[in-house]
């Protein structure tokens, strides 16, 4: 029985440890097996169990059993001798005599350097990785012999001759490899040469960066300075290592150098399979956070953890939890992953090109521009917005508890009315009402820091605002191409956490109650204004839409209605034509006029 899956009744079994061998006779218990977990102990409790139901069924000198790899056995064959001797003491002593004669028979054939290897057999080192500190060429057939059939980390580089800024970065790329040297591999792969490999590999822009172990791969999106490829090789050469085992003393002085670790909680019940799953992150958080794991109770006293296993994260001691319904979501690990994704930033991330997207993308965004120049102003700049940034997340928190807890009161007084009023019907709806609310189906609220001295043209050209002048607060809102300077005073928004959540709750107002202003042109600005006006008001937009469509329609009608007064299809001009032909006049169809001779 998978006790994963059946947790309840292997509870209700009494089953505390894993693998438990029990033996039921009509649902009730008869007896657990402790004896030793091996194919001949279970194979003689077996044995005796039968023999106790029907007496002389048995063979009378036990099984011949296979043994490991065997595909086959002979059911004819006679079982060795130690099924003898367990049950008899004189054949127990014997059959121990005549193992220590043979013992002592082969300890007399060995010369003494076969006793000092057979002793200490050391197991070949691997070779070292990157012996010459270079960049390898690699072909269709290396890659496939050095890379894709093995568990070697590489850092492979797909490039073009051609390619201008391939040719920047292969200064460093040599440099970052010497510097690699008996650490990690590093290749290249010419795309021009290999067309087809880079094909294969989805290489769609040059240069492209991937990291692989193990037929697996994540590709290098950072910056491509010297220090920023070897920080990077670094930290993948530690993944490759495996899964960190911390107790809470490792962990505390991990928290001190790192702003985002993840925590895999585990107990003796927890599986190989599991523990599989949990090694595949790895590769995937290379660059971006640290993951470890750990069976302390004094880390699961202090996260509060009760259930094995579980995944949390910890971002400046501050945990979030992954919430998995069912044993099988903490293998999942595309569900894992999309899960970390939204959590393995800092609190108050560096603003960088890098991760640019990924922090500004889909939400407001309170950025910092700081300067580092001004290093006691920098720090308190970049604490208070820690501490805005951590009292806006626990006011989240709070509102979206309380919402909650006002959804499930008024689904439970829908149960109760239904009840009062015996409408089983209304019973049913209420109590198969769902609450869906996450805290994310709202537009969040992230925050991040930019360095204004490096980012100065940046800033100028897209804010206006030169750090030199002062550091600032902007609130951007990337979708609309947006952003807010100021607060409701119409003073500059300071890093200051009082200026900082003042402002959040006008900005985020639907409409908003401070004005915005715009990243790009007029243009631009039109379209990304009637953007949001749809997003935010789809049925007043549909009704606008309506009445100007039923107006131009009106307007077109009584220009046509004009011009045929005037004159019709045919050009005929006339008093009142209104048509295809004109009905009265000198020349109308009905010749009505009074000045025509009548003959």
């Amino acid at each position: 029985m998978n006790c994963l899956a059946h947790g309840d009744f292997c509870r209700k079994l009494e089953v505390k440890e894993f693998p438990t061998f029990a033996l039921y006779h009509n649902g009730e218990l008869v007896e657990r097996y402790n004896g030793k977990r091996s194919m001949e102990g279970i194979s003689e409790f077996v044995e005796e169990k039968l023999e106790q139901i029907k007496p002389g069924s048995r063979p009378a000198h036990g099984l011949h059993l296979p043994k490991p790899g065997d595909k086959g056995v002979d059911t004819q064959a006679q079982p060795e001798a130690p099924v003898a001797k367990d049950k008899d003491r004189e054949a127990g002593t014997k059959a121990g005599e005549k193992h220590n004669e043979q013992a002592a028979q082969l300890a007399e054939d060995e010369t003494p350097a076969d006793k000092v290897s057979s002793k200490s057999k050391p197991k070949p080192k691997p070779a070292p990785a990157n012996p010459q500190g270079i960049s390898v060429p690699l072909t269709a057939e290396s890659f496939q012999k050095l890379v894709t059939t093995t568990q070697d980390p590489w850092f492979i580089k797909f490039y073009a001759p051609w390619c201008h800024h391939c040719q920047a970065l292969a200064p460093n790329w040599r440099e970052m490899a010497k510097e690699m040297q008996g650490v990690l591999n590093v290749g290249e792969v010419n795309c021009d040469a290999e067309s087809r490999l880079c094909k294969d590999a989805r290489v769609s822009a040059f240069p492209t960066m991937y990291f692989f172990r193990g037929g697996e791969r994540v590709e290098y999106t950072g910056l491509r300075g010297l220090g920023d490829l070897v920080s990077y090789a670094k930290k993948a050469v530690d993944v490759g290592s495996g899964v960190q085992d911390v107790d809470a003393t490792i962990f505390k002085e991990l928290e001190e150098k790192e702003d985002v670790i993840f925590l895999y909680f585990y107990d003796h019940a927890t599986t190989s399979e599991d523990f599989e799953a949990l090694e595949r992150l790895t590769l995937s958080l290379v660059g971006h956070a640290r993951l470890v794991k750990t069976n302390s109770a004094a880390l699961a006293e202090r996260f509060k953890i009760s259930t094995w296993p579980r995944l949390l994260v910890s971002r400046d001691g501050r945990p979030s939890y992954y919430n998995a319904l069912a044993p099988k979501d903490m293998r999942d690990f595309r569900q894992i992953l999309n899960w970390m994704r939204t959590v393995w930033l800092p609190i108050v991330p560096e603003l960088t090109a890098s991760n640019a997207r990924e922090i500004m993308d889909g939400k407001y965004v309170v950025l910092g521009i700081l300067s580092r120049k001004h290093s006691d102003e920098f720090l308190q700049s970049k604490r208070e917005l820690k501490n805005a940034a951590l009292e806006w997340m626990d006011k989240q928190t709070q509102l979206f508890q309380l919402e909650r807890a006002e959804l499930r009161d008024a689904k439970q007084l829908r149960i109760e009315e239904a009840e009062d009023r015996n409408d089983q019907r209304a019973l049913r709806a209420a109590k198969n009402m769902r609450i869906t609310i996450r805290e994310d189906d709202k537009k969040q609220v992230g925050f991040a820091w930019i360095d204004g001295d490096f980012w100065e043209r940046w800033l100028r050209t897209t804010y206006g605002i030169d750090v030199e002048n002062g550091e600032r607060v902007v609130i951007n809102d990337q979708d609309n191409r947006r952003y807010w300077d100021t607060s409701s005073s119409g003073a500059s928004i300071m890093a200051s956490r009082t200026s900082i959540l003042e402002t959040i709750p006008l900005v985020i107002a639907n409409p908003p109650k401070l004005t915005p202003k715009s990243t790009v042109g007029t243009f631009e600005s039109v379209f990304f204004f009637t953007r949001t006006f749809i997003s935010g008001h789809p049925i007043i937009f549909f009704i606008i839409l309506t009445l100007s469509v039923a107006g131009a329609t009106i307007v077109a009608r009584g220009r046509s209605l004009r011009r045929g007064a005037r004159g019709g299809i045919l050009g005929v001009t006339g008093n009142t034509g209104g048509g295809f032909f004109n009905l009265d006049g000198k020349e109308g169809l009905l010749n009505g006029g009074s000045t025509g001779k009548v003959d």
